[in-house]
This record gives structure tokens, C-alpha cells and sequence, in this order.
């Protein structure tokens, strides 16, 4: 089951906010992955901040995306 991302908010330290197609709203935190290449680059707070959606999913500058499957798959349904 493949889901696009269709909104996303920015939570405070390094979670998004996300709602989903299916309309289930969801909260993935990026924490665990800024320790991993490529993920180490958006560490840095006003990098993280230029997330938005594209794909169906969450991209950062310079080519950094999560797979929506992933986020699906590794959030909290709130």
C-alpha cells in the first residue's frame, strides 16, 4: 500500500506533522535518521525547515526525501 503525503506541518524539534490520502493524520519524527548520510544535512534547524511536499512525499533541498512508505510505515497515527 503505497500512500502520498498531502499536507505536512512542521512540529517542534524534528517531527512532521502528516496527513496522508487516505485522510489518517500521522506524526513521524526525523530524529532517529539525523545521525545517517544523507540525513545528517538536514540537522541543521533551517535546513529542516525548508521541508515541503513533492512526489506525493517530503523533500529537502539538495535532492533529500523519505520514502512515503516510510513514513507511513514508521509514524504515529494521532
Amino acid at each position: 500500500m503505497l500512500l502520498d503525503v498531502i499536507d505536512m506541518k512542521l512540529q517542534g524539534g524534528y517531527k512532521l506533522l502528516l496527513t496522508f490520502e487516505n485522510g489518517e493524520l500521522r506524526e513521524f519524527d526525523c530524529s532517529a535518521l539525523l545521525n545517517e548520510k544523507p540525513f545528517n544535512a538536514i540537522a541543521n534547524p533551517a535546513i529542516f525547515k525548508q521541508a515541503k511536499i513533492e512526489y506525493g512525499t517530503v523533500v529537502w533541498p539538495n535532492e533529500i526525501d523519505i520514502a512515503p512508505e516510510t513514513l507511513y510505515l514508521d509514524s504515529v497515527r494521532i
